[in-house]
């Protein structure tokens, strides 16, 4: 996972971890859009896969947001795949100033909007799409992207709630699954319903892929590991202060800390909110381990459910301590190997 930064710095990185023996690259949308720094990450690391966890969808076209696909899936020769989630209502129409309504059913026609674009670019129908929130109609050939040879292009969409997991089963090729989850969640809450999106649309949930982010803190002592695990702490202290998000706690026995959170937050109570995230609530939300360790703590827990792991710290500490490069490099072949 990796974040803003400028494109030289970016390319120079995906050069170091393609030799290091990573796969890929994940690029999220906040203070910076991801199109040029993975147009330079794959400039300077040809073997690498590239993807967006996520790009925010809804203030976007849905034309601009294929037409950006279809020109990414070509220039890296098939190793691009659109990550689109919903982000929040507060973000969409304060930052943006774009329309939020229902963002499962708006997301639902979204995708499939993105979808007939992507029919259209291969010239298997004229574009044509009516939806509730969409509507898609003109084409002219000077304006339609030449072909190429990489035109399956996969889209995938964050998810955490049933319906949006739904949406997914039904109608994307992956989930990009939030940070802050547990087994408990992605067995019992994600997979069931994502299943159930599957079945409606006479598919196998298997032929979803998972990409998971993981809070994997490696260290082989309790201070090299300590910035790294304070990092954690404070992630998931701001993501769990989310209302939505309190089943993470509720259903592992921590009731009432996302109010807990919640209330810390209004104070500026950073401290506070880090120190509600118990050692025992890290169990389930990260993985710590000694250095040797992790790859093997990381297979164990989630061989078998994910496609894709995506490391949430590495780059972060990769950029504080240059010379961790080549274990994390060491943790990623390993999981790639099993």
């Amino acid at each position: 996972m990796a974040g803003a930064s400028t494109w030289q710095k970016t390319g120079e990185l995906a050069k170091k971890l393609e030799d290091a023996g990573f796969s890929g690259m994940l690029f999220t949308e906040a203070g910076q859009v991801p199109w040029m720094m993975i147009a330079s990450a794959a400039m300077a690391a040809p073997k690498l896969s590239f993807s967006t966890g996520i790009a925010v969808a809804f203030p976007r076209s849905p034309m601009m947001s294929a037409q950006i696909a279809w020109e990414l899936a070509q220039n890296t020769e098939g190793r691009f795949r659109m990550g689109l989630g919903s982000q929040v209502k507060g973000h969409i129409e304060r930052r943006y100033s774009a329309h939020w309504d229902k963002p499962a059913p708006q997301m639902r026609d979204y995708i499939g909007a993105f979808k007939a674009c992507i029919r259209a670019f291969r010239h298997e129908e004229k574009l044509h799409h009516e939806g509730p929130y969409y509507n898609l109609s003109l084409l002219p050939g000077q304006w339609a992207p030449g072909r190429h040879e990489f035109e399956d292009i996969k889209i995938d969409i964050s998810a955490v709630g049933p319906y949006m997991c739904r949406v997914a089963g039904e109608l994307c090729d992956g989930v990009h699954v939030h940070p802050m989850h547990s087994m408990t969640y992605i067995k019992h809450r994600l997979l069931p319903e994502i299943a159930k999106g599957a079945e409606k649309a006479g598919r196998s949930a298997s032929d979803i892929d998972l990409m998971i982010p993981v809070f994997a803190v490696p260290g082989d002592t309790p201070e090299e590991r300590e910035d790294m695990l304070n990092r954690t702490r404070m992630q998931i202290s701001f993501y769990g202060s989310t209302p939505n998000y309190a089943f993470q706690f509720d259903d592992l026995g921590f009731e009432g800390t996302t109010p807990e959170l919640g209330a810390l937050m209004k104070k500026g109570d950073i401290q506070g909110m880090m120190n509600l995230v118990t050692d025992e609530m890290l169990e389930h939300f990260a993985l710590v381990a000694k250095w040797d360790d992790m790859a093997d703590a990381l297979i164990e827990r989630y061989q078998g459910t994910a496609t894709r792991m995506i490391t949430y710290l590495a780059s972060e500490d990769i950029h504080k301590h240059p010379e961790n490069i080549g274990k994390w490099g060491e943790i990623a072949k390993a999981v790639k190997a099993a």
